[in-house]
């Protein structure tokens, strides 16, 4: 069939041609955007979910919902080596730009960029000579306001000041974290404290997170009210229903129709995880030769849509480790598919956990594996251990 016409989408946060199976979580966040600017007390969100389940493209829908209710929207990818300061400065600067043109005051925007820029400016880890560095902001510098060096102190004055611009306007501010068990210990702590402000004052600013399973631990280890500071969202792999969905109403606007038994099959082989789904649709559609798409033309795609996965979604991140951090996952992979204790992988490598220690942090910092619950730890990438078993030792 026509490959021009495909159209399905296995990218990294690229949305799918239907957003099937997340109801639950648009309506969460539709109440989220409307009790907010109703003035009602809200918290704000964090999304949670293996890597391929589709975290990036909800966090990015949720930012379109936000924009078409006219709301200040800005976003960040964060970075395990990079502070937030300069990236939120960023964020925020593009929340204010979209909302400047409506409002009245235009006074009220420059005192807010002068607040931003100085808190931009104000970065204790920044290189030297790069102090004077701005996110384009003409207006001078504030000082006395979010430019202490104390980021917990800074963040909070700056989302209040950037709240009360919103509150003028009868609008919000959502700024949006991608990665978010990436930012830095000392950076979560404060942007905890921010929010918490922002909470107890009912500032109509909320930060959206979205980042692997332990986000939710990595926020309660530095606050210990975080629990109740966000709405915690759990995504996972689709149901069957919402699997079919996913291929079938996109094939449908092409006038494409596929066999019961093509979507058994390829239900089986994605095991209804999103990236999975598109990435075995778009090759059986490459390669069937008429609609409908049949089991026999499922059966001729998937290696080859194996070997795309094994390529650009495993091995990609495969090679980022080092050989002992490899040895560690094999050993993971051997013992099973679920979280695994972390005393069975050092009996399986003949080690004493603690000299383990240093692998298996590393790779959790790379987001390879993550801490399901104390002794356990589990892969974030789903299907990694079959991946693993069909790798040479």
């Amino acid at each position: 069939m026509d490959p021009v016409r495909n159209p399905y989408a296995p990218g990294a946060g690229q949305r799918p041609p239907e957003l099937a199976g997340r109801d639950r979580e648009l309506q969460q966040f539709e109440v989220v955007l409307e009790r907010v600017a109703r003035g009602r007390p809200e918290r704000s969100m964090v999304v949670t979910g293996l890597r391929g389940v589709g975290k990036t493209v909800l966090l990015n829908t949720f930012k379109s919902m936000a924009m078409q209710r006219l709301w200040g929207t800005g976003k960040i990818e964060a970075r395990p080596d990079q502070s937030i300061r300069r990236p939120v400065a960023a964020a925020l600067h593009m929340a204010i730009r979209e909302l400047a043109p409506r409002h009245r005051a235009p006074e009220r925007i420059e005192e807010f960029l002068g607040v931003l820029k100085a808190f931009a400016m104000r970065d204790p880890a920044a290189a030297k000579g790069t102090s004077h560095w701005s996110p384009g902001i003409e207006v001078p510098a504030s000082r006395g306001r979010a430019d202490s060096g104390d980021l917990e102190i800074d963040l909070t004055e700056l989302f209040v000041d950037a709240a009360s611009v919103a509150t003028d306007l009868a609008v919000g501010i959502a700024l949006f974290i991608d990665e978010m068990q990436d930012v830095q210990a000392a950076d979560v702590s404060a942007l905890c404290a921010a929010c918490h402000e922002l909470s107890q004052t009912g500032g109509p600013l909320i930060v959206v997170g979205a980042g692997l399973p332990h986000l939710p631990s990595v926020l309660s280890a530095s606050k210990s009210y975080s629990e109740r500071l966000f709405r915690y969202a759990r995504i996972d792999k689709l149901d069957r229903e919402a699997a079919d969905l996913a291929l079938i109403l996109p094939a449908r606007e092409e006038e494409v129709e596929f066999t019961q038994e093509a979507l058994d099959a390829l239900y089986e082989a994605a095991d209804g995880y999103p990236y999975f789904v598109q990435a075995y649709g778009k090759v059986a559609w490459d390669l069937a030769p008429r609609s409908p798409i049949t089991l026999d033309d499922v059966k001729v795609s998937a290696p080859e849509a194996e070997e795309e996965l094994a390529v650009g979604f495993f091995g990609s991140r495969y090679e980022r480790a080092t050989p002992a951090e490899r040895d560690y996952m094999h050993a993971m992979a051997q013992i099973g598919d679920e979280p695994v204790p972390t005393s069975e992988v050092a009996d399986a490598l003949g080690r004493k956990p603690s000299s383990l220690s240093p692998a298996r942090d590393s790779l959790i910092k790379k987001g390879l594996i993550y801490s399901a619950e104390r002794g356990l730890i589990a892969f974030t990438v789903p299907h990694f251990g079959k991946f693993l078993r069909a790798q040479p030792i």
